[in-house]
C-alpha cells in the first residue's frame, strides 16, 4: 500500500534505496527517476535541512523582535520617538529607516549564507538525483 508524503507528494512504498556514498548508488529509482523519499530521509537532506532551520530561525525571531520593539515604542513612548535627533529628525523616523535597513542586512547575509552553505550541497543531491540544471 502506497501513502503520499505531505512533503514531496511523492508515492511511498516503505523499500526505497538509500544513499550510500561508498556503494556509489544515487537517488534515483528502477526507472531512472529522482526517488524524492529516499532523498529526503538521506544524511545530506537532513544536513541541510537542519543548516537552514539553524539560519532561518534566529534571524526571523531576532527581527520579529526588532520589529515588535519599534511598535510598541511607536505606540507607547511618543516622547522618546518624538525626541529631535537633529532638524526635522527625530528618533521614531531614524528607527523606522532603520528597519529597511536591517531587512536588507538579513537579506544580504542569507544570500551569502546560502551561496556557501547551502546551495553546494543542494547542487551535490540534484547531481546525485540525476537532475540536470537548464
Amino acid at each position: 500500500m502506497s501513502t503520499v508524503s505531505s512533503f514531496s507528494r511523492a508515492p511511498e512504498t516503505g523499500n526505497h534505496p538509500v544513499y550510500d556514498p561508498r556503494a556509489g548508488h544515487a537517488f534515483v529509482d528502477q526507472a531512472g527517476n529522482p526517488d524524492f523519499a529516499a532523498i529526503r530521509r538521506s544524511r545530506d537532506f537532513v544536513r541541510v535541512q537542519r543548516r537552514l532551520t539553524r539560519f532561518v530561525v534566529p534571524a526571523t525571531v531576532l527581527f520579529l523582535c526588532w520589529y515588535m520593539t519599534y511598535v510598541l515604542l511607536a505606540a507607547y513612548a511618543n516622547d522618546f520617538m518624538s525626541h529631535k535627533v537633529f532638524g526635522s529628525v527625530n528618533v521614531g523616523l531614524l528607527l523606522g529607516l532603520s528597519q529597511f535597513v536591517s531587512t536588507v542586512v538579513i537579506m544580504v547575509l542569507y544570500s551569502r549564507f546560502a551561496r556557501r552553505r547551502i546551495d553546494p550541497e543542494i547542487a551535490a543531491l540534484r547531481e546525485r538525483a540525476g537532475a540536470r540544471r537548464s
